[in-house]
């Protein structure tokens, strides 16, 4: 008797592949055969929203006709290019990527994925600066490579050894697990900012090339800065001469309702480097780069980059990322994640915290939402696992997106209105069974 395609799929999976962040002898992972729109389909033909976009990448939904249909076209044109060469995609992508930004950028220096952008980003600040000190904020995650991970601020980077001794960690904002005691968002962010030019005084100004920060925190969290703060980071790296990197991997291309999660901070605000990747492409296809401003560029003028990747830029990458943009621009997309999010979301989680009591906090913006679980609202202790959930959302039809002691809510940003208030329903629904665990 053969296997069915399924029992196969899990076979060659548990037998060969190894899985990331995983123990991997505790994983069961869950084979899907398709996936259309807003939903993954398993072998038995079962739909689940995908309320987590995948991992937060999935921006256009899956199988999206125009993507699908840029990729068969640029495989019957050129599917692999050395970057020595000049190619037509992977220039137009750069140059509306660099019109459409907030900010004077000029180039983009593309990758094959968000933490070899930040990789670069690093890279490029201390060879333009000459000096080598990276400061990061706490409750952060910038991918699991060398500087990456050593600029991650959470649990992730603990137990990997130290490919990079010069990345230093200062607190960012967060009132709602405040490390400064502040009792309001115009508190958090004053406090915030002067621990921020301590640290910078402490580690000394003409020893760091540049400060990270994600716009907003993504998977460590989902956590908004409040107003005036990133504009307070860009005084300082100003006042200091200090460069910006701003990481907008997981919420740039429109998860927040703009371009760029940054220009929520102003709209003079403007980094040194951002780095890109997932929304690109909706990632069809591995892609991630660098927006560079023109006084970095000028570094490498007449001196050689020292940095490079063989699949920079690929074609069917590119390719898809452009038929992204046309369809973000053309229905609309980023105003209709700003529209929704407030009004369906962030509405719809407010009413689910006033009534569920394991519910601390939820937090947002756009399409891409928190919802944090604790024991106790007053000691706001985290709940340590979530009860029946996760299950109760995947037999209704909505594959969750958990993380610790939270619920993150990103589906994907074209989702229809009705789909998306279906997932919520089920969510307030699955959350009575965390209330059950006080």
């Amino acid at each position: 008797m053969t296997n069915s395609p399924e029992s196969q799929v899990r076979a060659d999976d548990r037998a060969h592949v190894f899985h990331s962040w995983s123990a991997q002898a505790k994983i069961n992972p869950m084979p899907v055969a398709s996936a259309e729109g807003p939903r993954i389909y398993d072998y038995e033909g079962k739909g689940y929203l995908d309320f987590g976009s995948q991992l937060v990448s999935a921006n256009l939904g899956h199988n999206h006709p125009e993507l699908v249909e840029a990729i068969r076209r640029q495989a019957g044109r050129v599917t692999n290019l050395n970057p020595a060469f000049a190619s037509d995609v992977r220039g137009e992508l750069a140059r509306r990527i660099v019109e459409s930004a907030q900010g004077e950028f000029s180039h983009v220096f593309f990758t094959n994925g968000g933490a070899d952008a930040v990789e670069h980003a690093i890279r490029m600040a201390r060879l333009h600066t000459g000096k080598n000190k990276i400061l990061a904020a706490y409750r952060s995650y910038h991918g699991a490579t060398g500087s990456a991970i050593m600029a991650t601020g959470e649990g992730r980077r603990l137990g990997n050894p130290t490919t990079d001794g010069d990345v230093y960690h200062f607190w960012g904002p967060f009132l709602y697990r405040s490390a400064f005691h502040a009792d309001s968002e115009e508190q958090e962010c004053a406090r915030a900012l002067e621990h921020l030019e301590q640290t910078i005084l402490f580690e000394g100004p003409g020893q760091i090339a540049a400060i990270i920060l994600e716009s907003m925190v993504g998977s460590s969290g989902v956590i908004a800065p409040p107003a005036g703060y990133l504009q307070g980071v860009r005084d300082l790296c100003d006042r200091y001469g200090i460069l910006y990197i701003a990481d907008e991997v997981m919420v740039g291309f429109g998860r927040t309702g703009r371009l760029f999660a940054y220009e929520h901070g102003g709209e003079n605000l403007a980094p040194d480097l951002v780095t890109f990747a997932k929304g690109v492409n909706s990632g069809y296809v591995p892609l991630g780069g660098v927006l560079i401003t023109p006084a970095i560029v000028e570094t490498f003028a007449q001196t050689p980059y020292p940095g490079g990747l063989t699949y920079s830029g690929h074609p069917l990458a590119c390719a898809p990322g452009l038929a992204a943009l046309d369809v973000y621009e053309r229905e609309g997309i980023f105003a209709r994640v700003a529209e929704l999010g407030e009004s369906v979301i962030g509405s719809r989680l407010r009413e689910i915290a006033s009534k569920h009591p394991s519910v601390g906090e939820v937090r947002g913006r756009g399409f891409f939402w928190a919802i944090e679980f604790v024991r106790d609202s007053a000691t706001k202790e985290p709940l340590a696992e979530l009860g029946g959930f996760a299950q109760y959302c995947k037999e209704n039809g909505v594959w969750p997106m958990v993380s610790a002691n939270r619920t993150h809510i990103a589906p994907p940003l074209n989702i229809p209105e009705e789909d998306l208030r279906q997932g919520l329903d089920v969510i307030d629904a699955a959350i009575d069974r965390v209330d059950a665990l006080l």
